[in-house]
């Protein structure tokens, strides 16, 4: 099985547990709604490469790991998007989920796969229990504070911004969890991984803050100018359109050295080059991989 069909039932799985008979079923909807279509699946495909990489000796645990990367992911989406926040109406081109569910159930949403994504895991930490606490810590890090995900969202209400502690927070966190719960997952000392997720994750940011500045909403499938209406930092503001894309040229060109020396290390360049392309405006995405 592939790693996007490894990914997707999993999610599907989860879905069904949550979905069951007692479930409100608006709120079903909507997480679902959140889920599905996903996008690339960048952090869980990342995470999954690094188990193999890894050896991937219990493919349940890393499945699970995947899945609940992804659920976290989707949950920020969905806060990221309401009103109070960047007020966004599209996701991945269609309705966000305040928009076609209501904002308090977009609150909920958001809590809701939060909690659910930890339950995913910890429903397969029976088949290595001795790894399942080291898997918890690395998500529970990148989801909240001082490091996680919260404390990016957070540094957005600060009147002085650092850019490289925003980017780290908001972006490159969930990219390490990926790296380092792909090793933890497959029995593998994570600390070596975690470079690789960083740069992965501060090249995601740029890239993504390049994207903002020179794509349409149409070819984004969520709105653009974002970072400028809301008076947030960007590379593309703080470098120019140059300099962000000769950074990002450094970092991945960072991440590429950064993987360690194992099995799957070609594969893994393989993945960094072609989200390099992916990420990146037409324009420049020969260049950047």
């Amino acid at each position: 099985m592939d790693f996007s069909r490894r990914i997707e039932t999993t999610l599907e799985a989860a879905m069904d547990r949550a979905s069951g008979r007692d479930a409100p079923p608006k709120l079903a909807a909507a997480m679902r709604h959140a889920l599905f279509p996903g996008g690339a699946r960048v952090r869980p495909q990342l995470s999954l490469a690094v188990a193999a990489a890894c050896g991937d000796d219990c493919p349940e645990l890393s499945d699970a790991a995947a899945a609940a990367i992804e659920m976290i992911h989707c949950a920020s989406l969905v806060h990221d998007d309401l009103p109070c926040f960047d007020d966004a109406d599209v996701r991945r081109g269609k309705p966000s989920v305040h928009i076609a569910f209501s904002q308090p159930i977009a609150v909920l949403v958001g809590d809701a796969l939060i909690v659910h994504a930890f339950e995913v895991l910890a429903r397969e930490g029976h088949f290595q229990p001795g790894r399942l606490a080291a898997l918890v810590g690395a998500l529970a890090r990148a989801t909240g504070v001082p490091n996680g995900i919260c404390a990016g969202q957070g540094w957005e209400s600060e009147e002085k911004i650092d850019l490289s502690s925003y980017h780290q927070a908001k972006t490159g966190a969930l990219f390490v969890a990926a790296t380092t719960m792909g090793a933890l997952a497959a029995g593998a000392e994570p600390a070596p991984w975690t470079e690789l997720g960083a740069r992965i994750g501060e090249a995601f940011q740029v890239a993504d803050d390049l994207r903002d500045a020179l794509l349409t909403e149409e070819e984004l499938g969520k709105p653009v100018g974002q970072d400028e209406m809301h008076q947030r930092p960007n590379a593309v503001t703080a470098l120019g359109v140059e300099g962000a894309v000769a950074s990002l040229h450094d970092i991945l060109g960072g991440a590429v050295a950064s993987i360690p020396d194992c099995p799957g290390r070609a594969a893994l360049v393989k993945i960094v080059q072609m989200q390099a392309k992916r990420l990146v405006p037409g324009q420049f995405a020969q260049s950047a991989a």
